[in-house]
């Protein structure tokens, strides 16, 4: 029976690998206890060289480990770890390009030369103006598409430029 029950426990040490275990028996300590048994000794050299074997090779050959693409570090990226429209964005920024004007917008001179532009996906737009820093009324107008026009009140100019959806 107690043979047995170490042939289990050898089969069992050389089919798993697991990190690099350390024979628990040794020859002389096997041999001893089934000694006046032919099982038993069979049994005490099969877990002795199945022991033996599964300490050598998994520290040989250490399981590879699974690589995506990551960092040198072993840490991912923003960039390698971003799926979907945060990729969409972040590839967007690369090239230059502001899909939902998260950066401070640009300014312009407000000229017939140099318009505010004015994203828009219609083919007109709203546009608050507010002609003074310290002035608190807001001048309110149409702003269509095609050339620059000029603030009723101020004279500035806006510019209505199309705006395509990033989605």
């Amino acid at each position: 029976m107690a043979a047995r029950l170490l042939l289990r426990s050898a089969f069992r040490a050389a089919t798993t690998c697991r990190a690099a275990p350390v024979p628990a028996v040794t020859r002389g300590m096997a041999a001893g206890v089934f000694a006046d048994s032919k099982e038993g000794e069979m049994a005490a050299r099969l877990l002795l060289r199945s022991a033996f074997r599964a300490a050598t090779t998994c520290r040989a050959a250490p399981v590879p480990a699974v690589t995506r693409g990551m960092a040198a570090g072993g840490i991912p990226t923003d960039e390698e770890q971003a799926t979907g429209l945060e990729k969409v964005i972040m590839n967007a920024m690369k090239e230059g390009k502001d899909p939902y004007n998260m950066m401070k917008p640009k300014e312009y001179a407000g000229s017939k030369a140099d318009p505010h532009l004015v994203p828009s996906i219609t083919n007109k737009r709203i546009v608050g103006c507010v002609c003074e820093e310290d002035n608190t009324a807001v001048v309110w107008f149409w702003l269509h598409e095609g050339e620059a026009q000029r603030c009723p009140s101020c004279g500035s100019h806006y510019k209505l430029v199309a705006h395509e959806l990033p989605h």
